[in-house]
Parts: structure tokens; sequence; C-alpha cells
């Protein structure tokens, strides 16, 4: 066991049960890799779309720099383009000439991305992951762009049928090997279906669970059913799927409004599940520096609180989703496990 990994593994009381990896709660971003549209492309989307360009004015440093500052929680935009090229219109990178998955925004219209392609978004996340190998598991979060944008000036996306799905998880896969992942088939072990293993607790350990990613689509019911096909869950899947809690693959739900959803998180983070939900959305928070959403989404007991703002927008207001860069991770205020101490969750930093 790595020496950093050993000198964590008491992060419970001795004698306690060890901590799962749905015992702790941290922050993350929205959109992780999104950049700030170009000048001219804002202005002609105020003068067209005031409100969608209020919304998309916001953007996030390097991925690297949100993981440093304790982001625990990235959220990717995947666009199909198995050819390579279908994105490439008006723009001069080579990397969307490229077959291989698109991150990007709203393709041809919103496209400032920290990492076009996929692989390399994954290869940037692995290398700072290899070199903090005591950090608490990783929640990528994916949206499956299919959006039909060209009335509006943009590109229409590819849709996202099955073949396009095993293309996705066997892109993951060739960047990011068994050691690294944590995959449904890992949780439902010999459980018949996923949601009986988590209802039973079957979640890794936290120490098991260190220096690994976990994958979820968050998608509608429809997209998520072509995800999962034939399967009683998600056997031989990368990711787990946003679902309802009666679904035999229910392990992980995104419920994005803390104050309208605050009471049904509690339960099912009590329950066993991994949830996911928002501090702030579309600016709106920042520009009114209203706090209540955030204070809401971090009692709630999600063990991933999104937000567009790991630090503030001065140009908006000072509002923040407060991180403390010594000991970003908590424990969860839901699950209250016994003897979890907040500074022995990640080595020190």
């Amino acid at each position: 066991m790595p020496s950093v990994i050993l000198a964590l593994a008491l992060a419970a009381a001795p004698g306690s049960a060890p901590l799962k990896m749905n015992d702790i709660a941290a922050v993350g971003t929205h959109n992780s890799y999104k950049q700030a549209m170009p000048a001219e492309t804002m202005r002609r989307m105020r003068a067209l779309e005031p409100k969608t360009a209020e919304a998309l004015d916001y953007s996030h440093r390097p991925l690297v720099e949100q993981l440093d500052h304790g982001a625990r929680q990235l959220e990717i935009d995947v666009n199909f383009d198995p050819k390579g090229g279908h994105y490439a219109r008006g723009s001069s990178d080579p990397d969307l000439m490229k077959p291989g998955f698109k991150v990007l925004h709203i393709p041809g219209i919103d496209n400032a991305s920290h990492c076009v392609l996929l692989t390399r978004c994954l290869r940037t996340i692995k290398t700072w992951s290899d070199a903090h190998p005591g950090h608490v598991p990783i929640l990528l979060l994916f949206n499956a762009k299919d959006e039909q944008n060209a009335a509006r000036g943009g590109i229409n996306a590819l849709a996202f049928d099955e073949a396009a799905y095993d293309a996705l998880d066997a892109e993951i896969r060739s960047v990011l090997g068994p050691e690294k992942l944590i995959v449904p088939d890992d949780v439902q072990g010999s459980y018949p279906t996923l949601r009986d293993a988590v209802l039973a607790g079957n979640w890794p350990t936290l120490d098991k669970a260190r220096g690994r990613f976990l994958f979820a689509l968050d998608e509608s019911p429809a997209k998520v059913a072509v995800y999962r096909g034939a399967r009683k869950s998600l056997e031989g899947r990368v990711f787990f799927i946003n679902t309802d809690e009666a679904s035999p693959a229910a392990a992980y739900l995104t419920l994005n409004d803390p104050i309208a959803d605050g009471e049904r998180i509690k339960r099912d983070v009590a329950a066993g599940y991994l949830v996911r939900t928002r501090a702030d959305a579309n600016t709106v928070e920042a520009r009114e520096n209203d706090t209540a959403p955030r204070d809401a989404a971090l009692a709630s007991g999600a063990q991933y609180v999104s937000t567009d703002y790991l630090w503030p927008d001065r140009h908006l207001s000072a509002y923040v989703v407060l991180l403390d860069p010594k000991a970003p991770i908590r424990c969860n205020p839901v699950r209250r496990p016994a003897g979890c101490t907040a500074t022995k969750l990640e080595p020190a930093r």
C-alpha cells in the first residue's frame, strides 16, 4: 500500500467501520472544460438571445487548477465524432479534425474548451491523479450532446445510439485502466441488481476507492435507456446512470435543486445512493450573490455539489462556493460516519 494511502487509512476512529466512498462530501464544477466565449460571439448572442448570453457568461480555469483547488467532481460534455471533422466548421483547431469524442458546449457557438479531445481531458486528469494517489474518488459527470443547433448558427450534433455509447466506453478505457476506475460491476458484486448492492452498503471503502474515478451519465430517461440496453442493471458498462430510486440500475442520482429536492437528497444519501446537486446555475446566484441554494446544497448531504464559482467572478459579485484549501473534502453531513476526521480524508496540501 502506498505510504500516502497508508497514512490515511485511519480516517475513522479505531474500532469503527471503515469509511465508504459515499461517506464523503465534496465540491466540483459544472461544464468544467468551458472557456469564455469570444467577445464578438458573445456580443452577437447578447443581441439575439440576451437571456442565453447571460446564462453562458461564465468560464473555468484549467482542469488541473480546479483539481488543485479541491474540485472532486468534473463535468464534461461529449459530442460523437467517429470520423473526425464534423465539428470543425469555421475553426482552425487541428484536434477537431481527429476522430474521437469532442468536448464542446454548443458546437459552432460556444466552442472554447480547455481540451477539445476527450482523450486529452482524460489524460490531463489521469496525470494529476497519478501525482496525487491519495485523492478521494473523483466523479466525472458526462452529458451526451445531441442538440440540433444549425438553425441558430451552430452545428447539429450527431446522435448517440448504442454504437456511440459503446465507443464512448471504449475511449474511456483506452486511457483509464481498471485500476483507475470504479464501475457498476465493482459495486454490484454478487448482488442481484446494482440497486440491491447500493442499499446493502456495497460501495467500496474509501481507501480502496482512492486514486480512482467513477463516471455518471447525466441524461434523460430515454437516453440512459439506450446506454443501458437490455441489461438488468449496468453489467459491463463504464457509466453509472441518472435514474430513479426504484430502478434496478439505481446507484447515482442527479437532483439539481437543493431547495426543492432537499429532503429527497437527504433520504437518498442516507439510504446509500450517490447524489450530485448544484449550488448555482446559469449565473443567477452569482449575479444576485444569492447563497441560499449553495447553503442548502452543502447541507443536503449530496456527495458532490457542482458550481461555476470555485473562485468568485468579481465582475458579478463576491459569490463563491467556499472550499478549505487545506481540507477540501468533508465528512458527509447526513451519513455522519463515526470518527470521520475531515483533515484525514486526503493528504494535507
